[in-house]
């Protein structure tokens, strides 16, 4: 397993020069999971690993593809899951949704100040802070070059940001859902413990379920599935890993239908 300390993330994502061939990808979704924005804290926003992921997501915008994120909120949730404790679980999941609102308006800041024109759409209507998901409207802004945040994961309680992505993806027409992970792909068992843990290049929905590889949660990964969406997961923490991805580089693992 290939994992960098989340802290040098800042120090290494200088943004490349651009390659001479074209992306292989046209549009993609980004999903993005909350721990990831927490840099070495214990919960909250680092906003220095949250300025090294927008310089890599910068760059891919600059190469022309039509991106857009969902964000997960466990970072924030995590401070506050004392609290939640006890509670029914539609009230936590509403706070979570909360919190990714939180986390999308960060990164929304960090890309307009590298002069990405970016949008914030949340499933909970909050029109003071962002806009409402609609989707005609998220494809034409994808169209014209801006960066679209999906926020507020499906706007309903039960359902994870992973399932958030992959319906999203399906919706907007995105050709490739990209899980940015802390870990470099989907290995065939936990590398921490199994040092002849096998890394996958790619494998399929069926094999990854019939193997029991917990890739996303099981709604995601059957809409992935269904929709023949495919999944590349990777490593953030790696420098120019997501440059390398849409490129159709060797990066990460390949889950195809």
């Amino acid at each position: 397993m290939s994992e960098t300390d989340p802290s040098s993330l800042a120090a290494t994502a200088e943004v490349p020069a651009v390659t001479g061939h074209a992306p292989l990808y046209r549009r993609v979704l980004l999903k993005v999971s909350g721990e990831v924005l927490m840099g070495d804290s214990p919960y909250g926003i680092d906003m220095s690993t949250v300025d090294a992921v927008a310089r890599s997501v910068a760059e891919i915008a600059g190469l022309g593809v039509e991106l857009c994120l969902v964000i997960g909120g466990g970072n924030i949730f995590r401070g506050l899951s004392t609290a939640a404790k006890g509670m029914e679980r539609a009230s936590a999941d509403y706070m979570g949704m909360l919190a990714t609102v939180m986390n999308a308006l960060a990164m929304q800041n960090a890309l307009e100040r590298l002069n990405v024109d970016t949008r914030v759409q949340s499933a909970i209507p909050m029109q003071t802070v962002c806009e409402p998901y609609i989707r005609r409207r998220a494809q034409r802004h994808l169209e014209k070059g801006r960066v679209v945040i999906f926020a507020a994961g499906t706007g309903n309680p039960f359902f994870t940001t992973d399932t958030a992505a992959a319906l999203r993806g399906a919706e907007i027409g995105a050709e490739l859902v990209l899980k940015a992970t802390k870990v470099d792909g989907v290995y065939s068992a936990d590398p921490k413990k199994d040092p002849t843990a096998k890394l996958f290049s790619k494998i399929s929905f069926d094999q990854a379920i019939a193997e029991n590889l917990g890739i996303m949660d099981a709604t995601a990964f059957a809409l992935c599935r269904d929709q023949k969406l495919p999944v590349k997961v990777f490593s953030i923490f790696k420098n120019g890993a997501l440059k390398r991805v849409v490129m159709g580089e060797d990066e990460g693992t390949l889950v195809y239908a």
